[in-house]
């Protein structure tokens, strides 16, 4: 099977997943979930978790905000090398006029690398919460019109990887502190 027909494979699947124009609970439940994922608000809960946590939840604050950071070099690294363009539509100005690329979704790649990560750290419903909270986070993502369904597997394959990575060295690092 060739590339194209395999990205018209894909641009057909993602448009099937796709609630931006209607609207309903459903598209209401999807664009909080796409929104969800947005780095501002992890660096901010991150912050206020930082300022208002204990030593445990400052230790987590430190591995997953070095994870955030390294996730999203790697993911512009790969948006401007490859400099796929985001499916058409209306919903994500933000993100459409910020990042026009979709691939991978820095959002899905963000998530799963979070969950993952979440695995080694504790308290163990983190960890819970966030694998469930991922996949979400990517189906919305294409819900939402602002990526294709290659967009968030290859998020997901990313951010899997990274997170485990992550745990491998840095969860020995905090250890000796």
């Amino acid at each position: 099977m060739n590339l194209k027909k395999v990205l018209t494979i894909d641009k057909n699947l993602s448009k099937k997943l796709r609630v931006a124009e209607k609207p309903g609970t459903l598209r209401t439940i999807a664009a909080i979930f796409a929104h969800s994922g947005d780095s501002w608000l992890w660096l901010l809960g991150l912050a206020l978790i930082w300022l208002f946590g204990s030593s445990q939840w400052k230790s987590n604050v430190i591995i997953l905000g070095i994870g955030i950071f390294l996730t999203a070099i790697i993911v512009m690294t790969i948006k401007f090398s490859v400099r796929r363009s985001r499916p058409e539509g209306e919903w994500g100005g933000i993100y459409r006029t910020t990042d026009p690329h979709s691939f991978p979704s820095g959002h899905a790649a963000r998530a799963f690398m979070l969950a993952v990560l979440s695995l080694g750290l504790e308290p163990a419903w983190l960890a819970a919460v966030l694998l469930v909270w991922a996949p979400l986070v990517a189906l919305a993502r294409v819900a939402m019109g602002v990526h294709y369904l290659s967009d968030v597997v290859a998020g997901f394959l990313l951010g899997s990887t990274m997170g485990a990575i992550l745990i491998i060295f840095l969860k020995p690092l905090l250890l000796l502190t």
